[in-house]
């Protein structure tokens, strides 16, 4: 389930390179997507530009409603 407020876009990038983030990724338990957006929001705060974190999903079941 991707959530609809992100962008999509191709990214072209270095075999190698990607590799590397796929390993990071792994190593983390997440996808090579989310990893590349951890790398360049960090990356972002080194150079002194924060960037609001993402709402996070909702999880679980919604509370049941009392009739």
């Amino acid at each position: 389930m991707a959530a609809a407020s992100k962008k999509a876009f191709a990214l072209r990038l270095d075999p190698a390179l990607y590799a590397a983030i796929e390993r990071m990724a792994a190593a983390e338990l997440r996808s090579a997507n989310a990893e590349i957006e951890v790398l360049l929001r960090e990356a972002l705060a080194r150079r002194g530009v924060n960037v609001k974190l993402p709402v996070p999903a909702k999880r679980g079941r919604p509370p049941k409603e009392e009739s």
